[in-house]
């Protein structure tokens, strides 16, 4: 199993101090839980996209290029690509740039996004969504592999014997698809043969599961060996501690501050109580053993070989949250990479060639 720490940029006041950073403060932050990623021996860690309050995370490869240039070992990934939102000639051309400042280290998370205000931002419908995303990972995916294109697109202008530079450092990227709810993404990643990932963080596990034996349903009906799937799954929070009545009693406050969060959003929350969050999430509180014991049985429902957890603090103290992170590398992290398999595929480096792609099919 492999295991990547994920930060959405997530800029709002501190769940427990109320205290609200400044932003360059906060791109700081992002920055030293990436190198502390690297350190422990984290395989990927993750940069993801928004463009609505309290996310500042509107620039991912800029943030990832920063880490790039910090960093030598751990794969980059983005969590997600919201292709549905951006001219995928445009994010070819930040991608390549950054497969090639990385070494070769990018990975790509892509999907639709979500949330009203970033909809309306870049003029998006909810009635042709799901038809953006799909057009902008034909080209951009064909972009990939092909010297020149030619495609006639409804939501950017046509391309003919399009060259677009540079050429890319990996033949091809890697590019899992995000799914949280939807049959969509999950169908176009079927159809494609490519990794899925799971965003399963604000629910109970039956709706996603649900959605992966859908995957592998949609997979082999694309005629697609099932020993080739990859599958990544999230986590709701994490906190390792020797004891789960420390993990609790540590992890209380968080969960305080997050539930009066929501309440103030006028959500309403999944799960009420922290006991219940810890019960009935995918969050990794308690031991270790207890960690180990749900990340099984979280396997058991998903076949999945990618975890994430939080890169954040989110209300931890700094010192606390290194502490849960080095025990979860110390005594979990051996213990899932031992009984559970990595993805089909080579982690790092990825392969590549030096050369420029020969032209292919669009659907490959």
């Amino acid at each position: 199993m492999k295991f990547l720490a994920i930060t959405l940029i997530v800029h709002a006041p501190d769940p427990v101090t109320g205290v609200l950073k400044p932003t360059s403060d906060r791109f700081r932050e992002v920055l030293d839980n990436a190198l502390l990623a690297e350190e422990l021996g984290f395989d990927g860690f993750g940069v993801g996209e928004r463009h609505e309050r309290p996310f500042i995370s509107s620039a991912p490869p800029v943030v990832l290029s920063h880490i790039a240039a910090l960093t030598s070992r751990i794969r980059l990934f983005t969590a997600v690509t919201t292709l549905s939102l951006l001219d995928p000639v445009r994010a070819y051309e930040d991608y390549a740039t950054l497969d090639h400042l990385s070494g070769g280290r990018l990975e790509l998370i892509i999907g639709k996004g979500n949330g009203t205000a970033q909809r309306e931002l870049f003029h998006v419908t909810p009635e042709d969504q799901w038809d953006r995303n799909a057009e902008g990972y034909e080209v951009f995916r064909r972009i990939w592999r092909q010297e020149k294109v030619t495609a006639d697109t409804r939501f950017r202008p046509a391309l003919k014997d399009a060259e677009v530079w540079p050429r890319p450092l990996q033949q091809p990227i890697r590019v899992w698809h995000g799914s949280a709810t939807s049959k969509e993404s999950v169908d176009l990643a079927a159809r494609y043969g490519d990794p899925l990932f799971s965003a399963n963080v604000s629910n109970p596990i039956e709706p996603y599961a649900e959605l992966i034996r859908y995957y592998r349903e949609r997979w082999e009906h694309h005629g697609h060996d099932p020993a080739d799937i990859a599958v990544g799954a999230g986590t709701a929070g994490l906190y390792v501690a020797p004891t789960s009545q420390e993990a609790l009693a540590a992890y209380r406050p968080v969960f305080a501050g997050h539930l009066a969060f929501q309440k103030r959003l006028g959500l309403q929350p999944v799960f009420p109580t922290l006991e219940d969050f810890v019960a009935r999430s995918s969050a990794l509180v308690g031991s270790p053993q207890q960690v180990i014991d749900k990340a099984h049985r979280y396997h058991e429902e998903f076949g999945h070989t990618v975890l994430h957890i939080h890169a954040d603090a989110s209300g931890l103290s700094g010192d606390r949250h290194r502490d849960s992170l080095e025990l979860f590398q110390s005594d979990v992290a051996p213990v899932l990479r031992r009984d559970i398999p990595d993805p089909p595929f080579p982690w790092s480096p990825a392969p590549f060639s030096p050369e420029p792609a020969s032209p292919s099919p669009a659907h490959r």
